[in-house]
């Protein structure tokens, strides 16, 4: 693989663990807002799918022999502040966590189709296109999660 292929395919995965920490961290802080018992366990286990997902992609990165981002994202950053902003001002109602997890979900689910709209080498893709496949189970079960306390009221 040529140098600025392989740079194209660094920072590809760099994204994505941007996108993995900003989903770790929002994970973690709705689990830390939400008022019911059984929805605590599951963001933290999505929290853990996340930062699980995180260092599989640090590890592909270090093997191209590039520096992995550490952090998450500004954007992240202002997503998790909305979070807890929006969360305070809905007097921590879990539907509203769940519609801000949900909405980072498909922030997620949009950054992994970009990254396989792009140049990976086959090894990588099929790890991009496995972790793609569990942020959209993590999608599709906040939505579930969201829709039966829609329900319920």
């Amino acid at each position: 693989m040529q140098m600025s292929d392989k740079r194209k395919v660094i920072d590809t995965l760099n994204d994505l663990i941007e996108t993995c920490k900003d989903g770790e961290y929002g994970f973690r802080a709705s689990a830390e807002q939400v008022k019911s018992e059984s929805l605590s366990p599951t963001l933290n286990a999505r929290a853990e799918d996340c930062r699980s997902a995180a260092a599989e992609l640090r590890t592909q990165v270090l093997q191209l022999g590039g520096d992995p981002q550490e952090g998450g994202s500004a954007t992240g950053a202002m997503h998790r502040g909305w979070v807890a902003v929006k969360t305070k001002l809905t007097t921590y109602d879990d539907l509203a966590v769940l519609e801000e997890c949900e909405r980072g979900e498909d922030t997620a689910l949009a950054s992994y189709r970009k990254a396989l709209d792009t140049d990976l080498p086959p090894l990588i893709r099929t790890v991009v296109e496995r972790q793609y496949e569990g942020a959209r189970r993590n999608h599709d079960q906040v939505r579930r999660l969201r829709d039966t306390l829609r329900a319920a009221r």
